[in-house]
């Protein structure tokens, strides 16, 4: 839960700094802009305001590494939310308004988790889990958009190295399969989602953990 706030504040400053013309700019989340994926984010910013106020009664269902649910099949950005999503991001049409909206929104999910009880059961998707797990869950969702946020924009800023290294533990305790020490926290999580394909080298490392590639984490 303590990385939370860090690895939030790390991606909302990441697309503050953006210029205008990188919203343009393909993500790594197939069929989205940069500002498709800023979009995304404002509705993730929702879900926890959202569910942060939504109690539930125990006892608990879920926690921070159930919350995910793996699938071998990578978006294709078809999905009819996905559309939606780049509806309402082209709607925004200056950079500025949707810059402002996620910071405004984004700096009221921050303070929220904040004041969050961690021991408090709450509800989503038919879940129930403490604030603190379904808060934790969410620095792998923070961690794994930053590096798409980042994926064709050369010098922009890196997620925190202990964001990577804990979404890192939570996609091998996810998925049951150990990447090899050889691989940085980033690597093992570009190649592990299917982000980018694994070299000759990595896929010989990876044995037989590569023919279960991509973990689709969603």
């Amino acid at each position: 839960m303590d990385l939370f706030p860090t690895t939030w504040a790390a991606l909302r400053n990441a697309v503050a700094e953006l210029p205008d013309e990188d919203f343009a700019r393909p993500s790594g989340c197939a069929g989205w802009l940069v500002r498709d994926l800023a979009c995304h984010l404002v509705i993730d910013a929702q879900d926890v305001l959202i569910t942060l106020v939504t109690p539930a009664q125990g006892p608990p269902t879920a926690d921070a590494v159930t919350y995910w649910k793996v699938s071998g099949t990578p978006p294709a950005g078809q999905d009819p939310l996905d559309a939606l999503t780049v509806r309402l991001a082209a709607a925004y049409e200056d950079p500025a308004l949707l810059k402002f909206h996620l910071d405004d929104v984004g700096s009221a999910a921050h303070r929220a988790a904040a004041l969050a009880d961690p021991a408090a059961l709450v509800s989503t998707q038919d879940m129930v889990l403490t604030a603190g797990d379904f808060l934790s869950a969410y620095v792998l969702e923070w961690t794994l958009h930053h590096l798409d946020l980042i994926a064709h924009l050369p010098g922009a800023a890196e997620p925190p190295a202990q964001g990577l290294a804990r979404t890192r533990q939570m996609l091998e305790k996810i998925t049951g399969a150990a990447f090899p020490v050889s691989f940085s926290d980033k690597d093992a999580l570009l190649v592990g989602t299917g982000r980018r394909a694994p070299t000759a080298r990595e896929r010989a490392e990876l044995g037989e953990t590569a023919a279960r590639l991509p973990f689709v984490i969603g």
